[in-house]
């Protein structure tokens, strides 16, 4: 009977020690990864919308994805619009205590070959957005172009500017 009391004390005791909570960290680009909401518009040159072609694909709003790397380092992020858009997915440069990211160039699209992708000033703001119940939301805005895009050639603009909020997943704010 020793043995046994003896045995479920030591079960008792390794039981509770064991249970120490482990703090969980998260990833190195944590602050600009995220589930974005975005709008789509055809820009010039300078960055400017043209109204007549403002959501010139019939896409209203869409999904993009930022998120970490495998390697998790904080000056990399995958920048993925999940096939909604033009199917791309790149890897960017990122600058975590700037907020920002682009792919310093023309770089290949993971999402499908022959296709470059180009992503310059991607910026993400906190708070600067407004969920549709009112709430702040952080903001993302980026500018990006394709090597295989026939369409700014045809209608008269240079790239497409990304913009929107952090997606809340509130049914309200869908």
């Amino acid at each position: 009977m020793k043995k046994v009391l003896y045995l479920a004390a030591l079960l008792f005791c390794a039981t509770f020690t064991s249970c120490e909570k482990e703090e969980i960290g998260g990833t190195a680009t944590e602050s600009i990864a995220g589930d974005w909401y975005v709008t789509v518009n055809p820009v010039d040159e300078d960055g400017n919308e043209i109204p007549e072609y403002e959501d010139l694909f019939g896409l209203g709003r869409i999904h993009v994805l930022t998120y970490n790397t495998s390697g998790n380092t904080s000056d990399q992020l995958y920048v993925d619009d999940l096939g909604e858009f033009w199917e791309f997915k790149v890897k960017a440069t990122s600058d975590i205590n700037a907020m920002t990211f682009n792919t310093n160039g023309a770089i290949a699209n993971e999402a499908y070959e022959d296709c470059d992708v180009t992503i310059t000033d991607g910026k993400v703001l906190p708070k600067a957005g407004r969920q549709n119940n009112g709430s702040p939301a952080d903001s993302i805005v980026f500018y990006v172009s394709f090597s295989d895009d026939p369409y700014p050639a045809a209608y008269g603009y240079a790239k497409y500017k990304v913009s929107g909020i952090r997606y809340s997943g509130l049914a309200e704010n869908d």
